[in-house]
């Protein structure tokens, strides 16, 4: 899938690396499929990767490894909205958060509340 992006150019991303999200993101319905875009030069692809909306070019949110800033994090998700997801392990689970980046960076946050869970073994 190629996206022409605000932030990044013009990409393409093998569609077997597509993250589609059913529903799309909480407030935008209309955004269903991702590409997570990081830095392969870094331990980790970095802290901060983004997530990169294919279906609107202009839309990247950044994301994080929750545990990372709560070693501990274990969100409690109702298993009616993992089961689309399908078979859950503990290697096939992928967890980020949003991160909020304002002008004071001092008051950076993320947002443990509502976590993306990705099944990477179906994206």
């Amino acid at each position: 899938m190629k996206a022409n992006t605000r932030m990044f150019g013009t990409i393409e991303i093998p569609d077997e690396k597509i993250i589609i999200l059913e529903n799309g993101m909480i407030g935008f319905p209309d955004m269903q499929h991702f590409a997570l875009i990081y830095d392969a030069d870094k331990e980790n692809g970095g802290k901060i990767k983004w997530l990169q909306s294919m279906d609107e070019p202009e839309a990247a949110f950044p994301v994080m490894d929750p545990t990372i800033i709560k070693e501990d994090y274990n969100p409690t998700i109702n298993d009616e909205i993992l089961k689309p997801l399908g078979e859950l392990t503990p290697e096939n689970t992928f967890v980020l958060t949003t991160v909020t980046v304002p002008k004071n960076l001092e008051k950076m946050s993320i947002n443990l509340k509502a976590p993306i869970v990705i099944n990477s073994d179906t994206m």
